[in-house]
């Protein structure tokens, strides 16, 4: 309890600190009130010479605020209440804003990125679609432009002069999605006009939890044409259809699927192998697996729909279609065999990183959401960013009834339209969360049964999301919405609404996440209206199934109780949250369980794309090319004159025949030259000769020379370097296997996979010099192709 008490203590200092800052920029209300348009947006300007002069960002806070304030009631008619104010210190802060649904987060997002984009270093507003970044562009764009900022918009299907342009703007607003993918393709390209990007200065996430915790398992992957059969993939899918239940075990709570004893006896026949255990069997094995788990795990109109000749992954927190995403390692391939549809080629990864890694490189990063408390412990750690819950502008009324929970989950959509046709008679509106598809289209089947007239807003009807959700309040209306569709739109209340109790919300089962049941409830009683919410529950749900206790199952069995009664029991809730903690903490070991792996990848992808910036700003690579050959000799020697030996085991023929290979004439140094010389010597005669012969490149090829380097250096480090991704993801995948004698995966991860980089520099090193010295020129060397961008879901 005395824990607790300082949380609560501590947030309410915090609000208490916040109030005073808010009274100072009330306090300015009347003076900037008083100004001509003109005088108003004049401050702009007056804002940036005292920023030139050396004043902080932090000195101006008060007029920036007072000033976006007094522009957003003369431009939109909206006046930021002090709560909203409160918000935009936090975010300015670098930190979460925990405010409810309905309190204007859009509105208090102009505060800070008015206050930051001054500074002309660029502010991203980031959020989870792009309904959303367009909506917020234009309209709280207005708000930026009267005040002379210039506002950008990146969204998915720009040009690349479109692009250039929203980056450059002082304030951008687009997806975590490409603002991701746009920092792997800029890491892809062959001259710095061709980059989009600016250094990564301050970035505002709205729905904070669900790009930054939701999604942050998910790697964003850019890849290009692999070379593998997809006929493989359709064997597979025929054996497994084949096997009988016993032939094979599925574990929905760890996500796996094997063979059994059995099974593998009918793979080795059907396959006609004689050991399914032998190495050269592994990739056979990898996609009898992976044809298990898309029959097994993966249910259509769940975790993906068949549109076309096309599977479509849904989210699973949002209920959207991610159109583009692909599941890896050939599970989504093995879902298009099962479901007939044409098998695509596996790809080969060409960029990867994890939008954990991509955000917390922005030298400063806020966001806010309506419920993030329950992770403040993650945002903290992997964020550096601690919430401060801001108070509702209006108190909330909303009434949160107990959960009901049914026998058979048969029984409990049975009760659920008893309960919506109760309510639409009187006329109260209606809005039923349903955590897939399928379930959604169960509940609409009934309604319609009854006469009931509804609207179904899932992944399959999200053209008109914002549109359909903003309408769900009004008088008579039903609306069966998969999970968080239409999060971010609000929900006004139709005339006589209030007086019929608002907005009543059911939820038709519990979500593996608290905060998402919180923001599903959160959808009713937006500033300070009435309204009601109630979770009706079966024991046949996926989370009392998988997580519950058999005791509920069995203490209901003694009751005797009838399928169609409903019980309310303190157990049975407290049950509900111990197996909501439980998938909780989990999830949380997952995601830090992939950051802390992708940790060892992105220290690597620092350097290498730090390399690559270099190299591309660079006019003249030849001091980083003598520096690869100065690296080269001594790595030669190290292999050829160890210090381990005498002189005379030194190996001085194979030193040479490995020089000469590389950037030797053939018999330009003899073995005698070098018979009685020390290392250093060696070294100094190899040394000078690589450059001397560098002088003679120069004079044949002259100018072409830089081009050459340029275009042989950057197409070496990326092939090589999206080799070493792909090996480093298969070791990887394989590494628990290694974990024998009490050894850390994660440990041996990190030392061979800093030795696994070693070897990559060097061999890169040795590729171009090779190049830079042997390559014959007939015609202006080509760029590397590469495919576009395709964005894959982590399996």
């Amino acid at each position: 309890m005395g824990l607790l008490k300082n949380i609560v203590n501590g947030n309410e200092r915090e609000i208490a600190r916040l109030r005073r800052r808010v009274q100072r920029i009330n306090d300015l209300e009347s003076k900037y009130e008083s100004m001509s348009d003109e005088e108003l947006q004049g401050m702009t300007l007056q804002f940036r010479e005292r920023l030139a002069n050396g004043e902080k960002l932090d000195n101006l806070l008060y007029d920036a605020f007072a000033v976006t304030r007094e522009a957003a009631k003369r431009v939109l008619g909206m006046r930021h209440f002090d709560v909203q104010l409160m918000g935009g210190i936090v975010l300015h802060e670098g930190r979460v804003a925990e405010m409810r649904t309905g309190e204007g987060k859009t509105l208090v997002a102009t505060l800070p990125s008015y206050l930051n984009g001054l500074s002309g270093k660029g502010v991203h507003v980031v959020t989870v679609n792009d309904y959303l970044a367009r909506r917020d562009a234009e309209q709280m764009g207005q708000i930026h432009r009267f005040l002379g900022l210039t506002v950008g918009l990146n969204i998915h299907d720009m040009n690349h002069a479109e692009k250039k342009a929203a980056y450059s703007a002082d304030i951008t607003y687009g997806t975590n999605n490409e603002f991701g993918f746009d920092y792997l393709r800029d890491n892809m390209v062959m001259s710095v006009q061709e980059m989009v990007q600016r250094e990564l200065n301050f970035a505002i996430v709205d729905e904070v939890d669900s790009i930054l915790i939701d999604e942050a398992r998910t790697p964003l992957i850019i890849s290009g044409p692999g070379d593998k059969s997809a006929d493989l993939y359709f064997r597979t899918d025929i054996f497994v259809r084949s096997l009988k239940p016993d032939d094979y075990e599925i574990d929905e709570k760890m996500r796996t699927a094997n063979l059994t004893e059995s099974g593998m006896h009918k793979a080795e026949r059907f396959f006609q192998v004689k050991n399914l255990f032998d190495p050269e069997h592994v990739t056979l094995m990898h996609h009898i697996t992976q044809a298990l788990k898309a029959h097994g795990l993966m249910h259509r109109d769940k975790d993906y729909v068949v549109m076309g000749d096309e599977i479509v992954i849904v989210d699973e927190f949002t209920g959207r279609l991610m159109q583009g995403r692909r599941y890896s390692e050939g599970l989504h391939q093995a879902i298009e065999a099962k479901e007939g549809v044409k098998v695509q080629n596996e790809s080969k990864t060409l960029a990867t990183i994890t939008l954990q890694n991509y955000f917390r490189m922005y030298n400063k990063l806020s966001g806010m959401t309506g419920t993030a408390k329950t992770e403040e412990k993650e945002l903290t750690e992997i964020y550096g960013m601690d919430v401060v819950t801001i108070p509702t502008n209006r108190p909330t009324i909303r009434r949160d009834m107990s959960d009901v929970i049914y026998k058979t989950e048969m029984a409990k959509f049975k009760a659920v339209v008893e309960e919506i046709v109760r309510r639409h008679e009187k006329g109260q509106p209606v809005l039923v969360g349903t955590t897939s598809i399928d379930k959604s289209e169960i509940i609409s089947h009934l309604l319609t049964q009854r006469g009931i007239k509804h609207q179904v807003l899932n992944a399959k009807h999200h053209e008109k999301e914002a549109e359909i959700i903003a309408q769900a309040g009004q008088r008579g209306t039903v609306t069966i919405a998969t999970n968080m569709a239409g999060r971010g739109t609000d929900i006004l209340l139709g005339e006589g609404v209030q007086e019929l109790g608002g907005l009543h919300i059911i939820g038709t089962e519990r979500h593996e996440s608290r905060r998402i049941d919180n923001q599903l409830r959160g959808r009713s009683g937006r500033q300070g209206d009435p309204g009601s919410s109630q979770f009706f529950l079966s024991l046949e749900d996926d989370l009392l199934r998988l997580f519950g206790s058999d005791n509920i199952k069995r203490w209901m069995d003694r009751m005797g109780l009838e399928e169609d009664v409903p019980i309310e029991h303190k157990m049975l809730t407290n049950a509900m949250e111990r197996a909501q903690k439980k998938v909780e903490g989990n999830n949380y070991d997952v995601r830090k369980h992939v950051l802390r792996y992708d940790d060892v990848m992105n220290k690597q992808r620092e350097v290498i794309y730090k390399q690559r910036r270099q190299i591309l700003e660079t006019d003249n690579l030849r001091p980083i090319v003598e520096g690869m050959g100065k690296d080269l000799i001594e790595h030669m020697l190290d292999v050829y004159c160890s210090t381990e030996q005498v002189p005379e085991d030194w190996d001085l023929q194979a030193l040479l025949h490995y020089a000469e290979h590389h950037f030797l004439k053939p018999q330009q140094i003899s073995e005698e030259e070098l018979r009685h010389k020390d290392r250093e010597e060696i070294f100094q005669v190899l040394y000078q000769t690589f450059l001397s012969n560098y002088d003679e490149r120069e004079q044949e090829l002259g100018a072409f020379l830089r081009e050459l380097e340029r275009i042989v250096v950057l197409r070496t480090v990326d092939s090589k370097w999206m080799d070493h991704i792909d090996a480093m993801d298969q070791f990887r995948q394989g590494v628990h296997l290694r974990s024998y004698g009490q050894a850390d995966p994660l440990v041996i991860y990190q030392r061979e996979g800093f030795e696994m980089f070693e070897a990559m520099i060097h061999s890169i090193e040795e590729e171009i010099v090779l190049y830079v010295f042997k390559s014959t020129v007939a015609t202006a060397p080509q760029n590397l192709p590469i495919q576009e961008a395709v964005p894959i879901q982590g399996g």
